[in-house]
Formats: C-alpha cells, structure tokens, sequence
C-alpha cells in the first residue's frame, strides 16, 4: 500500500499545543468586528504556508511514530496497514458533549500547554449475552444502561503529574438537557442521581454533566462495559489488590445484591471475572466511596504493573492490549483512532507513579434521601478549584513558574480590553446559591445589584427568576468586546478574575452569585491551594503507595 493511502486514512488530531489532544467540534474563533463603542476588529492571524499554522515539531514526531508503529507492527507495510484499519475498525464512537456547558476550556500557561481532562466511564450494560452472563438481571435487557463508574482522569499541562476524581454513582447532581444522538430522543434537565446521565443522552450527556457540575472543560470521554472489563484484565495478566480479611461480597437475607467476590486475606492477584468482582463490590467495602477507594487501589496497581511491563516496547505486548482495548472501549469521536488514542497513552505514560494521586468527590449524606449524596460543599469545591487551576494533588514535584496567563480567545493574545465607564456597563444579577446540599438564600441578587449601584454601575439590576445553582460565583460574557466590562465588574466586587468566562448562555455582562458567597457584599476572600492541598475527605491514595488493603464489612466475612 503505497504511504499515501495511509496519510489519506489517517486523520491529525491537531493539539493546542505540543502536549495536548484537541477537539474536532472546536473552531476558530472569528475576528471581532467594530464594538459598541466604535472600536475597529482586528486583523486575522497569521499563520503558516497558506494560512496553515506551522505544527509543533513534537507532535508531528509522535504522531508519525504512532503512525509507523501501526504499520510495522506485523513486520511488512501492507499487513500493517492492513492491521491498522482492523484496529480502527474495531473502536466504537460518539459525540463529546450531549447538552450545554458552562465550562470554558483552560488558557495555556506561559509555555503554550494546557491540561488534558478525560472521563472514564464504566456502563452497567446488560444489553449483550456476554455481559448479562458476567452481572445483573434480565429484567434490565433492553434498558439504557447507567454510568456506575466515573473518574475524572486530569493530566496536567506540563505531563508532568497526573490527578484522579471519582463521584460515587448515587450521589445527586443537576443533569442538564441532553439530547440522546442515536435516537434524536430529547430529555429535560432533572436533579437526579449522577449515574442516570448516561442514559439522558449517552456519555455526551455525562461529560456535560461534570463540566456544569465542576466548571472544569472535559476534552474527551471513554465508556467500558462488564465485558470490556474483564477482557482488559486478561490482557493485562492480572492485577494484585488487598483485603484485610477473608471477603465474600455475597446476598444476605436483609441485603439482595452482591459481586460474588470471594478473595481470601492478604494481597492477591485477581484478572477476568473475578477483577470485574473487585470492581463492582459494594457492600462488603461499606459503601460506594469503599468502592470507588478499592477501585482506585486496582488503577494504581494497574499502572504500576503496565509500567514493570514496559508494553510500549514489547511489540506483542502492545499488540494484544490494542487489540483489546480497540474492542473493549467506546470513545468520544475527536480520538476514535489507534493514532490519536496511541497519542494519549504516551502521555499518560510519562507521569511517574508517585505523581499520581486517585481521590474521590467529597460527599455528604442527601438531605432529601439517606441512600443518595451530594457534593460536600468547600471540600468538593477545593478539589475542583485544583484541577480547573492545574494545582498537583502531590507534593512530590517540583514548583512550577509557567502560570496561566490572561488571553484574548479570538487572537490569542493577551487581552486588552479596556472597560467602558461603570456607569455604562450593564450588569444582570442572579441568584444561584442554591446547591445540592443547601437551599438558596433569598434576596441575594437584589442585594448584590444594589451593592453595584452604590459603586456606579447604575445600569446594574437583579434577574427575579431564581432557581438556578452554582457552587462557584462566576461573571460571564457573551462576546470580546464586553471582556473588559465582565472583568471590571468582578474586580469591583473582589471577584478574582479566573472566574470572568466566556459564555454563550448570556446576552450582556452577568453576574451569577453561586452558593460559595451567601453573604455581604464583597467576595470572600478564597485561600489558593497549594500542591498537596486535597482535603482528608477526598482519600488520596498515591500510585506509588502499595500498602493499600481494603477493610470487610464484618457481616460480608468469612
């Protein structure tokens, strides 16, 4: 097969910069033309030979050796192309986002990178024979299949550290309107549990759930079934995990349910089915945050034992778990190849172990249902903080001096905006302190306006319509050239201007009041974490921390 008929069959997934895959639906944004004040736009940007901005040396490197593994793998060109397609053909796909977002992508830091954020996302299928066989009933054949496993997987800009966020799957959250791309089918916005979201929509849905619910821009997601779990599992060779006493995760005449995990005390190896096991234990592990904890050990001992493998160098190795892997996984669109998922394991790969640090979503118990959880407050919030600001969960790093910087998005350079005289600017307020675990504060956006016309913006008046939810106090804008009004706002109030976002849910300046500032007037001062800083509730496990063992429920022993 002659090369051009594998460039011609092999799309770029283009980065915004040399560590970073992006996404097809994101397009240029257009040059601003005159604003209202009778500012001229600027010109468009320059780029490479014929308007083509030139690619990062890096990125052309890696993707041509992604390219070139594909074909040599079975030693000739043709068969390796011919492999290459069959890998291909093997991946599932579907759209990135199934509603809409409120989280704006990262800013590059003064080095051109930008973090990297995927959501894995295990489905509790029923919908095939192999994966009825290995759990569940049939009573849920047929049915859309929920989301009892999501993880957050931040790797951050300079791929040098990398976090980890579970939500435990029953724990309540706002899902937005999502629209399901297979059927057309449309669902409206609910408060429910955080797993229904894959079947509101698919896993687009889910992502658009996360951003709203973190403000954190996720770049693309992955799915996995029961079947797909345990296929890994056997490519892998088996995973070791611990339990301090003998577990048998079985139904007891009060409990219905169960994994069937029966693992005898101490460190096992555990692969196939009964990894699926491990995985899926809930009871004899307390509780969904059990799980997601036990599930963390089984990732960080996964990676650790990838790592003693070195597959990325062993040809067969890397053979079987493609294979695999195309075949067990179903991906957002923007990365449905074997290069632009072989992009993504390299740089997943170059994070050290003891710079990988597996956290769950703090929670609390749901006011309105015992068995349900909401986000708790300030500890949630800080682990969010630290991964929209890029803040290392470890302490085993080094200070880094590249900071995010402020840019225009439609040039690409730092903005300079200037703002409008106060009494000019226009300034709807509204009131979203309500949250998952706390009723809003009424009155919160009248007093807020007030507060902006005692400061000169007269033009300032309170939205009455109420019932939105925000954790996060945010000023919004809909275009560039009220940029500078939205940052003038925020620092009257003391608003840092991280939070001043782009926004296409808004017609004018907007400040919505989130449930992190239910009193007085001027913005609580927020303590910025530092590397290290995840709150005690978030139970951090280190990759490289293999003293990890699971406690028993003592009624789940034997």
């Amino acid at each position: 097969m002659a090369q051009s008929s594998v460039h011609k069959d092999v799309p770029a997934v283009e980065g915004t910069d040399p560590g970073s895959v992006a996404t097809r639906d994101e397009k240029p944004t257009a040059t601003p033309g005159a604003d209202r004040r009778g500012r001229g736009g600027g010109g468009g940007r320059r780029g490479g030979r014929r308007g083509t901005p030139r690619r990062p040396r890096r990125r052309r490197v890696l993707r041509w050796s992604a390219t070139v593994l594909s074909v040599v793998i079975l030693g000739t060109a043709g068969a390796g192309y011919l492999y290459y397609r069959h890998l291909n053909d093997n991946l599932e796909t579907g759209r990135r986002s199934g509603g809409d977002s409120k989280a704006e992508k990262p800013q590059p830091n003064a080095a051109g990178q930008t973090p990297l954020n995927i959501l894995l996302i295990g489905s509790d299928s029923r919908n095939s024979a192999e994966n009825l066989k290995l759990g569940g009933s049939r009573s849920s054949v047929g049915g859309k299949p929920l989301a009892d496993v999501q993880m957050l997987v931040h790797l951050s800009a300079d791929r040098k550290n990398a976090s980890v966020v579970s939500i435990p799957r029953d724990t309540r959250v706002d899902i937005p309107a999502c629209k399901d791309p297979e059927t057309g089918e449309t669902y409206p916005a609910t408060n429910r549990i955080i797993n229904e979201s894959l079947a509101r929509g698919g896993p687009g849905c889910t992502l658009t759930t996360w951003e709203n619910l973190t403000g954190v821009y996720i770049d693309h997601w992955m799915t996995i079934d029961f079947a797909g779990v345990v296929d890994m599992a056997d490519a892998v060779g088996g995973v070791e995990v611990c339990v301090e006493q003998n577990v048998w995760d079985r139904p007891l005449p009060s409990v219905p349910g169960g994994s069937g995990l029966k693992l005898a005390a101490g460190t096992r190896k555990v692969q196939g089915k009964q990894a699926l096991q491990w995985l899926r234990t809930r009871h004899a592990f307390y509780s969904d945050v059990g799980r997601a904890k036990a599930q963390h050990m089984y990732m960080n001992s996964m990676i650790r034992t990838l790592k003693q493998q070195n597959v990325f160098t062993d040809t067969g190795r890397l053979m079987t778990l493609a294979e695999t892997a195309t075949k067990a996984l179903k991906v957002s669109e923007e990365i449905g190849t074997v290069t632009a998922l072989y992009d993504l394991a390299m740089q997943l790969k170059t994070v050290p172990t003891n710079r990988i640090t597996m956290t769950t979503m703090p929670t609390a118990t749901d006011p309105q249902d015992a068995n349900h959880l909401v986000p708790a407050g300030a500890d949630a919030e800080q682990i969010w903080s630290m991964v929209r600001d890029d803040v290392p969960f470890d302490k085993n790093g080094k200070p880094s001096s590249k900071k995010p910087r402020d840019r225009d998005e439609s040039t690409g350079k730092p903005s300079g905006d200037p703002a409008a005289d106060d009494a000019e600017i226009g300034v709807l307020v509204q009131n979203a302190t309500r949250s998952t675990s706390e009723g809003a504060v009424d009155g919160r956006a009248s007093a807020l306006a007030g507060a902006l016309v005692a400061k000169g913006f007269t033009r300032a008046a309170a939205d009455t319509t109420g019932g939105l939810s925000m954790e996060k106090t945010v000023v919004r804008y809909p275009s560039a050239e009220l940029e500078g009004d939205a940052r003038r706002v925020a620092e009257s109030l003391g608003i840092p201007t991280s939070s001043v976002q782009k926004s296409t849910d808004v017609t004018g300046v907007t400040l919505v009041v989130g449930a992190d500032w239910r009193e007085g007037t001027t913005y609580p001062k927020q303590k910025a974490p530092k590397a290290g800083d995840v709150p005690e509730s978030a139970g951090a496990i280190n990759g490289s921390d293999r003293s990890q063992c699971m406690d028993v429920y003592a009624p789940y022993r034997w």
